[in-house]
């Protein structure tokens, strides 16, 4: 297998274990140098994404790239000057036009070409956007926005599972509001990290107003994965005030979280109260027939053809996942290539082998305890003490509630896992949840979301 196409593959299941912004981020200008003697080398940008790779994500490349390849042992990683991803326009004009280009930046990656100005990336619009019954509510709200910006549905929340396409409309929003608007309208979009990551930096180097002047020059600012802001109370402070600047002023305002305003604990109750004033719109998992309508889209992108039994099988297997879709995908299409032959059934299946597989089995409470409480934001020790506080009550509840559902577990054995608690509360906290869940989508949300992240764990 050559270098680009293993890296490619190793992207594609990368890119499933992480959020889109923290993906682009950290992969952006990476790519294998040498791969000799079960030693990969792979190429960095510079110190920092070379430190963060090695102590970050070291154990999640070496696994993707052992499940391609299992001689390989060891990585190393080095800074490389020379870009892997570049246009076409780049590669005739650019610096590295007259240079020797490694056979990575003949494989364009179109997940980083992104405007330095506004990072968005050109690549989501709302024609690659399939719509169905699981994100049509989002997606009318968030082209009513286009129409009205700072008018309608002022913040625009959405939220749902991990690659469920909240980037992509997002991104479809900012891109399409700079078209309609022939850029006089100042777009810019940025994860919570990001956010922080600036904050922090302009706090340090004494560059706040700076700061603050440059999102409050901003008229429609998209702010992805909200949820990481709690617990940060200095950067919960600063985006309120520039929150509130930007909605007194009829700018607009468009956040993604992976759950509703109400969950995400440690968020100061007055930034609850503003996303819940305006428009909250959920997207949920995508049907069969939205999920082989993706794939033809992501083929055809491709310019590849692949025949309906290869799309229904990818489609039956990956089902809650439109990243996972895509992911198999670009498997199936590197395979392709490697063998330079036409996709059937038979090689698909074994292209996908290690790919799709059963679903995991929970076998350990301490797991559903884990998740919960970074669910939440609250230590998991606070759950399985005495720890009476209000906000402690609601996830210990919870975590009581999926041990009964998903492991079967008695109510004396839950009580005693979960504080030494008689087995009556227990009791209580699963009749209450189960009368709860009748008719409360909100609740029926934040609970897939759980074992969801339960069950990808």
């Amino acid at each position: 297998m050559i270098n680009t196409e293993l890296w490619q593959s190793v992207l594609a299941e990368v890119e499933l274990t992480l959020s889109r912004a923290n993906f682009i981020t950290w992969f952006r200008e990476t790519g294998i140098l040498k791969n000799k003697d079960g030693l990969v080398t792979i190429g960095v940008p510079n110190g920092f994404s070379k430190e963060w790779l090695e102590n970050k994500y070291n154990k999640i490349i070496l696994r993707a790239l052992r499940n391609l390849s299992p001689d390989i042992k060891e990585l190393k990683f080095i800074i490389n000057q020379t870009s892997f991803y570049q246009t076409a326009a780049d590669r005739q004009t650019g610096p590295l036009a007259h240079k020797e280009i490694s056979p990575a930046a003949e494989q364009p990656f179109y997940e980083f070409e992104i405007d330095k100005e506004t990072n968005l990336n050109p690549k989501y619009t709302f024609k690659n956007f399939i719509v169905g019954s699981f994100n049509e509510l989002a997606q009318a709200a968030a082209k009513a926005v286009i129409n009205n910006p700072g008018e309608v549905y002022n913040p625009l929340f959405i939220y749902g599972g991990v690659g469920l396409g909240k980037t992509h409309l997002l991104q479809a929003v900012g891109n399409s509001i700079i078209e309609k608007y022939e850029k006089r309208k100042k777009v810019k979009y940025v994860s919570s990290e990001k956010f922080t990551s600036e904050l922090i930096s302009a706090l340090h180097g004494g560059r706040m107003e700076d700061f603050k002047e440059s999102y409050r020059r901003i008229d429609v600012l998209i702010i992805d994965d909200i949820q990481f802001l709690a617990g940060k109370e200095k950067t919960q402070e600063e985006f309120f005030h520039t929150f509130n600047f930007l909605y007194q002023k009829n700018k607009q305002v468009i956040l993604s979280s992976d759950r509703p305003p109400k969950a995400i604990a440690t968020l100061e109750e007055r930034l609850r109260s503003r996303f819940e004033g305006g428009m909250i719109a959920d997207i949920s998992y995508p049907d069969m027939e939205t999920r082989l309508a993706i794939l033809k889209n992501k083929a055809a992108e491709r310019k590849i053809v692949l025949p309906e039994d290869v799309l229904n099988h990818i489609a039956t297997n990956v089902q809650k996942n439109i990243r996972e879709l895509e992911g198999a995908l670009n498997r199936i299409v590197a395979s392709m290539k490697l063998s330079n032959s036409e996709i059937n059934i038979e090689q698909t299946i074994k292209a996908l082998s290690g790919f799709i597989g059963s679903p995991n089995k929970i076998t350990n409470y301490k797991n559903i305890i884990q998740v919960v409480a970074e669910f939440y934001d609250v230590a998991t020790t606070e759950l399985i003490n005495r720890c009476r506080k209000k906000e402690v009550v609601y996830p210990r509840q919870i975590a009581m509630f999926l041990i009964r559902e998903e492991l079967k577990k008695s109510f004396p054995f839950i009580g005693e896992k979960l504080g030494g608690r008689d087995h009556t509360t227990v009791m209580y906290a699963c009749e209450k949840l189960n009368k709860e869940l009748v008719g409360n989508e909100l609740l029926q949300q934040e609970i897939s979301l759980i074992k969801e992240k339960i069950y990808n764990k």
